[in-house]
């Protein structure tokens, strides 16, 4: 089997000590292509040169809603650095992470909600996918999705098990992105909400170093980790997991490297 890991963080620095063989490790594990995320304009930076590095590896660039500048000038001068990023390099198939974070802030919705418009509006004028954050704000980033229709599609990156949210996900055109969570014990509705997803809409990915899934949560996860979450789609669907591994490979090829 092999695996498309499309939401990761290999840049991290919970990597420096050992990235080389992480990357050798997930390569044993057969993963063959990887979408390495930006947050800000560092790591952004860093995504890309990873991309360069490695050729199973591409790239995504943008601010995510924890990293938005304080000023409307700051944005915007972040919003051109993505965009001359985006440009410059061929392997860079995704504006993200972006999106709408209410958990840990509520008290600047609306340049969030500004960032996401403009980082939407870039991707759109690229004609890239976007990979979208949504935590405890999925009806502001929903609307939001459907007034600015994307014209390439994007993915609801770390599935909310939450039917109707799906639901309206689906409905908007989005992918919806399976990882670790699925196998926790504590995730309620996932056999459901995995259900409702459609073959052609389902990717799976890690958000690594984060969210290890059963057996080995709590562990900094990469990559090779794909295994269990294809696994507990498997389950989930009823199929044979080197059927969910094929599709799900299938799928994020045609959003994320369609004309690559």
């Amino acid at each position: 089997m092999e695996y498309f890991d499309t939401h990761m963080h290999l840049d991290d620095e919970k990597f420096d000590e050992d990235r080389e063989q992480i990357v050798e490790k997930m390569k044993n594990a057969g993963v063959t292509k990887c979408l390495n995320m930006g947050c800000n304009i560092e790591t952004s930076k860093k995504a890309i040169e990873l991309s360069k590095k490695y050729d199973f590896i591409y790239s995504a660039v943008g601010v995510h809603p924890e990293e938005i500048p304080q000023t409307e000038e700051e944005l915007w001068k972040s919003i051109c650095e993505i965009e001359e990023l985006a440009i410059c390099n061929r392997k860079t198939v995704a504006i993200g992470e972006i999106g709408l974070d209410y958990h840990w802030r509520e008290d600047n919705k609306e340049l969030q909600k500004d960032a996401f418009i403009k980082q939407i509006e870039l991707a759109n004028k690229l004609k890239l996918p976007i990979s979208i954050h949504s935590r405890d704000a999925i009806d502001d980033t929903i609307q939001i999705i459907r007034k600015y229709k994307l014209e390439k599609s994007g993915v609801l990156h770390c599935c909310p098990f939450n039917p109707e949210l799906v639901r309206q996900g689906l409905d908007a055109g989005l992918y919806i992105a399976f990882g670790g969570t699925c196998t926790f014990k504590s995730s309620k509705n996932a056999a459901k909400i995995v259900e409702m997803v459609p073959y052609d809409k389902i990717l799976i990915e890690t958000d690594a170093p984060y969210l290890a899934p059963e057996p080995v949560r709590g562990t900094r996860n990469d990559s090779s980790n794909l295994k269990y979450v294809v696994e507990k789609l498997a389950e989930f669907k009823g199929i044979e997991p080197e059927i969910v591994a094929k599709m799900t490979y299938e799928n994020g090829m045609r959003l994320f490297l369609e004309n690559s």
